[in-house]
């Protein structure tokens, strides 16, 4: 049984994803971002990462098995166990290339050190999506030549003096139009910006003439609602064929003083129940261990993402 499969699978929909007696695999969100450098462009991703202290099994991982391969809990919990076996053994020796996940080695404290693969990304908002590079976008500057003068015996010699008066008056001439042309444009625009200070004044005496009331005004009311709070952490006390018994069970549980609920069915229509939800995963795991210590070692966490 290929393990690594498994763990891929569930990190696309998990955040979180525990081998037991071995470590959790972690996902963290990263957005989008652009390398200056080599004008390299990146998708938003999940960056992988390695926790050798969740050893703890939350049951997500058995319980795929168990539904993938068609076994009972018992033997996907003995096939996880042999396989973290020999991945302890191996490690002894050398380092261990896990599919699509990375390489797990042992460094000279014999702690794991885990070197995530960056060609896999387990975003699911960022299926299509993928690295390119953008051609650097060059700005030319115009360049302005310089006006070479014209020396005063050539000017002499090769125009001839009633062509350059004939040109000297066309200049004047244009100047003359251009200047009465906007003479006329301003006068213009003066009397349409008085002629809108008038009807502005007029609009304001109307307003500052009208009055408004009411006789009888309604009162003010407050409402102060909650925010709700998502909680897309689970730890899960069973899966119900019936109903009824889905229902008795959070009426157990809440009798105990837990905040049970049903949260829906699962793909294989079982009615799911709670011990309780909560919004931070930490919050979560804590109290999973405590209950598998004291009420149920078959609790086991459920993260559904937030709609």
């Amino acid at each position: 049984m290929n393990l690594a499969n498994y763990i891929n699978d569930l990190l696309y929909r998990y955040d979180c994803v525990i081998v037991p007696d071995f470590g959790g695999f972690v996902t963290n969100k990263i957005g989008a971002k652009l390398n200056s450098d080599s004008h390299t462009f990146y998708p938003p991703t999940k960056q992988i990462s390695f926790n050798s202290h969740l050893k703890n099994t939350d049951g997500l991982l058995v319980n795929y098995i168990a539904s993938s391969e068609n076994i009972s809990f018992e033997k996907a919990s003995t096939a996880v166990s042999l396989s973290v076996i020999k991945w302890k053994n191996e490690l002894q020796t050398a380092s261990i290339q896990l599919n699509n996940l990375g390489k797990l080695s042992l460094n000279d404290e014999k702690q794991i050190v885990f070197e995530p693969t960056k060609e896999l990304n387990f975003l699911t908002e960022s299926f299509g999506l993928s690295t390119f590079n953008s051609p650097e976008i060059t700005r030319y500057k115009a360049q302005v030549k310089p006006l070479i003068p014209v020396a005063k015996s050539e000017s002499k010699k090769g125009i001839p003096t009633f062509i350059k008066y004939a040109a000297t008056a066309a200049i004047l001439l244009t100047l003359g139009f251009a200047g009465y042309n906007g003479y006329q444009q301003n006068k213009q625009q003066e009397a349409q910006q008085k002629e809108f200070a008038s009807q502005q004044k007029k609009l304001e005496k109307k307003i500052q003439a009208a009055t408004f009331v009411i006789s009888n005004p309604l009162p003010t009311i407050e409402l102060n609602v909650a925010k709700e709070v998502s909680k897309p952490y689970h730890v899960v006390a069973g899966a119900f064929q019936f109903p009824e018994n889905a229902e008795k069970k959070v009426k157990e549980l809440i009798l105990k003083g837990y905040d049970a609920k049903i949260i829906g069915i699962n793909k294989w229509g079982l009615t799911q129940v709670t011990f309780n939800s909560y919004a931070d995963k930490n919050d979560a795991i804590n109290s999973l261990n405590k209950i598998k210590r004291t009420v149920s070692k078959d609790a086991w966490l459920l993260v559904k993402p937030v709609k």
